[in-house]
């Protein structure tokens, strides 16, 4: 079963997959939004479709507390317009700390700060979608 990680962002959505057995997540793309929302759930349709992918497991940023705010708002937005869009599940998944934890990552491992832009939402997404493939072994 391969399953579809997402890491939404405004400029840019990380995209990570899982490995034919559901085991471990690699970075697949970045998908650049340039405001268009209707090009990024055309182009997670096609990677569902090419890559024969059963769930989707979204990012979904919570404040520290708990609580929602203005990016949890957005990517519930996004949320809807993808669950109205894909014939698949579609999960929502804890991220609080995804992006720290990547950039991290990418320093440890000596990225260029030029490289990091496109880089960190793919890592992001491995860490969503990899929290996801442990919690369902």
């Amino acid at each position: 079963m391969r399953v579809l990680g997402i890491d939404y962002g405004d400029s840019r959505i990380g995209i990570a997959l899982s490995d034919p057995f559901g085991w471990t997540a690699q970075g697949l793309e970045t998908i650049h939004l340039k405001g268009n929302l209707d090009h990024a759930v055309d182009r997670v349709n096609q990677l569902i479709k090419e890559h024969g992918i059963e769930k989707v497991v979204i990012g979904f940023p919570r404040n520290m507390n708990g609580t929602i705010g203005e990016r949890g708002e957005k990517t519930d937005a996004f949320i809807k317009l993808l669950t109205d869009t894909v014939n698949v599940q579609v999960i929502k998944w804890d991220e609080r700390l995804t992006t720290v934890a990547a950039n991290r990552t990418m320093h440890e491992l000596g990225i260029k700060t030029s490289k990091k832009k496109g880089l960190v939402d793919q890592i992001a997404a491995v860490y969503i979608l990899q929290g996801y493939l442990d919690s369902a072994k």
